[in-house]
């Protein structure tokens, strides 16, 4: 599809679950109704997100430029960027009722994977002043990182959708989120080395979690040779996932003044990535071919 049949369609796939949520969640009392409806503004987000426009400045610029006359009321960008950060709570919502509605949510098996998240170069770190003291110092092993920031957790579907997105903590390692990242799931959870810790592992089992990793040299007691193929395929699924999130949403590179405006840019790129993984679902696509869901 081209560029404006996606627009399209991501806004009615938007309308479809605002009104749905508004029912039970009502956002605004009293007061005079925004000029741009709450339906444009993510509209706007999740279409300039996956166009590669990644801060609030170039997805105003671009849609006031190319789509005025889509969104004519589209015209002061600090009203845009306050109303847009105000509906990061709706976003969150909006995602969580795709993957059900998809049935991704209910999937027996779940990939799981954290991906670093630097907040500011490192060195500027001791001089940060907008995240303590929540941002830490934390080291991603898989790509020799030190950094200064968060931890962003994944749980995928086997189709790729993204189930659950915790913010987690840089410093600790993976193996003390497994609780966290399996919030809510029962089932089997294919993960990384990282994730080895037969304590941890037997008391998930035991709650009905089962978390497969690749076997070490020293270990006694090694899963089937088979389930760790089938589980080394789809723990590629959730790096496929990953490298997604950080080369064309940039996740890793995003920016904010606090806390509330930085979930609200991860949750607006997550939410992204989940419609256009719904999207190929509807089109009997491959979920993650999304680099040519819409024609530049």
């Amino acid at each position: 599809m081209d560029r404006d049949h996606f627009i399209i369609y991501v806004y009615c796939l938007v309308c479809q679950h605002y009104q749905e949520i508004v029912k039970s969640h009502p956002l605004r009392r009293r007061g005079f109704p925004p000029a741009l409806t709450d339906e444009e503004v993510i509209t706007i987000e999740i279409c300039g997100e996956y166009f590669g426009f990644n801060e609030d400045e170039a997805i105003f610029e671009y849609f006031r430029t190319h789509y005025g006359d889509w969104f004519p009321k589209l015209r002061d960008r600090t009203v845009f960027v306050r109303q847009a950060a105000n509906l990061w709570h709706v976003e969150a919502l909006i995602q969580h009722r795709l993957t059900v509605m998809s049935g991704q949510a209910f999937d027996p098996i779940q990939p799981i994977d954290t991906l670093p998240l630097p907040v500011c170069v490192y060195t500027r770190s001791k001089r940060d002043r907008c995240f303590k003291p929540d941002a830490d110092y934390g080291y991603c092993a898989a790509k020799d990182l030190h950094y200064y920031g968060f931890k962003l957790g994944l749980r995928i579907s086997r189709d790729g959708m993204i189930i659950h997105h915790p913010l987690l903590p840089a410093r600790p390692h993976d193996i003390q989120l497994l609780s966290d990242l399996l919030d809510g799931f029962a089932g089997v959870a294919p993960a990384d080395k990282g994730f080895i810790d037969a304590f941890r592992q037997q008391t998930l089992a035991d709650k009905g979690i089962e978390v497969i990793t690749p076997a070490r040299n020293n270990m006694q007691v090694k899963p089937p040779v088979s389930l760790q193929r089938i589980c080394k395929r789809l723990r590629k699924r959730v790096e496929t996932v990953g490298s997604q999130l950080t080369e064309r949403y940039a996740i890793a590179k995003t920016r904010a003044r606090d806390l509330w405006h930085y979930q609200h840019r991860l949750i607006r790129k997550i939410l992204s990535h989940t419609i256009c993984v719904f999207i190929n679902l509807q089109l009997g696509r491959p979920p993650l071919r999304i680099d040519d869901l819409v024609a530049f």
